[in-house]
């Protein structure tokens, strides 16, 4: 899917990403004909000019070409060009509408969020302490090291600015605001979890990344060392210098940041093993039997990340739906569920507080203990959870 969020489009934004591919084809015309030679370099010339101080073409980053296509084509979960799920896909028949739909007057908030300012230098660790910051951003403090995971602080998601906004009050940090980091991961290539702004901006802190397979040929092509980029496939680990043990695990999505190329990258969750703790990330993805069987094969939990938001009929096989986050975290044998992918933009048709609230009674019946911190509110494993009603506004 492409997304210049990830499944949610506007009409100039389609329209953007389309110019752009067609350009893209239309170079190899003019440099393979002959008839309009001398035209065509010119265009070609101005073109590339444009396009290299252009941001936006930049952001789309790069796929995996060359040896790095090699090494991914051999992989088992590679198979005729692209990378396939566990599990075959069951919403072809969905007519996705996209653009001519009705949206809820709610599906923005009316005011700003409430957030808490945290200096994030200053953190806790003799357990790891987690910091939201609003959809799928968070920062995880540990004895063993920083672990940021899949930021946007740049407060749009997409390569266009002004298409998709953060709501008002989730925009207060910034990448400038981080602490050193250990350990970037990074779940997936939609522009809502791999931002180009942000990423550039935090390079020089960012001491390793750990990316799915393919995602780090998007890095290098932004700047990145090579050397500093561990990239894994599902059931994949990783220990870092200071003890950190990263396992890259399955999640039910896809990958893509034009409409012309799909699933060329990984998609992944992770398990976070941080001395005695243990911490699951779940990315985007839909439910299915993989949550059972990580639970088994790595379980149980400390705290599960895990979507919540961004559902809709027109993609219903890969995101959580309503009350799917509850049993997922249930599947996985977490003691303490977080819901992320919520609460920053308008991804989907929902209204914007409906998730946690569609979440909270579905975890209840099924005993779940559900921590929900406002932007920026420091939470530490092993401390009462969070459960302040700050989202009864529409």
């Amino acid at each position: 899917m492409l997304t210049i969020v990830p499944e949610r489009l506007t009409v100039a934004s389609v329209l953007l990403i389309l110019l752009f591919d067609k350009i893209s084809m239309k170079l190899k015309r003019y440099f393979n004909g002959m008839k309009y030679r001398y035209v065509g370099i010119g265009m070609v010339v101005l073109l590339l000019t444009v396009a290299a101080g252009c941001s936006i073409v930049r952001s789309m980053g790069k796929d995996p070409a060359g040896d790095e296509l090699a090494r991914l084509e051999a992989l088992p979960n590679y198979k005729n060009g692209s990378f396939e799920n566990l599990a075959e896909r069951a919403d072809k028949t969905i007519k996705h509408n996209l653009i001519f739909q009705s949206r809820p007057e709610t599906i923005r908030p009316s005011h700003a969020l409430p957030w808490v300012k945290t200096d994030l230098n200053t953190l806790p660790d003799p357990a790891p302490t987690v910091v939201w910051f609003g959809h799928s951003s968070v920062l995880i403090k540990t004895s063993q090291g920083n672990i940021l995971i899949d930021p946007i602080f740049s407060n749009h998601a997409g390569p266009v600015p002004g298409l998709i906004t953060a709501f008002p009050g989730t925009k207060h940090y910034h990448a400038k605001d981080m602490p050193p980091i250990d350990v970037l991961i990074i779940s997936h290539d939609h522009y809502d979890h791999l931002d180009y702004h942000t990423l550039v901006q935090l390079k020089d802190q960012i001491k390793l990344a750990v990316v799915p397979m393919g995602v780090g040929s998007d890095l290098v092509y932004w700047g990145y060392d090579p050397k500093k980029i561990i990239e894994l496939n599902w059931n994949q680990s990783t220990t870092l210098p200071g003890g950190l043990q990263i396992t890259a695990t399955p999640a039910q999505h896809k990958s893509n940041r034009t409409y012309s190329q799909e699933n060329k990258t990984l998609w992944a969750s992770y398990v976070i093993q941080a001395g005695r703790y243990r911490m699951f990330y779940g990315g985007d993805g839909g439910y299915g039997p993989l949550f059972k069987q990580i639970g088994l094969q790595y379980g149980p939990f400390d705290l599960a990340l895990l979507e919540c938001g961004q559902y809709s009929p027109n993609w219903p096989w890969t995101h959580l739906w309503l009350g799917q986050t509850a049993q997922a975290a249930v599947d996985l044998q977490a003691r303490l569920l977080q819901p992320v992918h919520w609460a920053k933009f308008e991804e989907a048709d929902q209204p914007w507080n409906e998730p946690i609230e569609k979440l909270l009674p579905a975890a209840e019946k099924l005993g779940m203990q559900v921590n929900v911190p406002r932007i920026g509110e420091p939470y530490t494993l092993g401390d009462p959870p969070k459960k302040a009603v700050w989202w009864n506004f529409n």
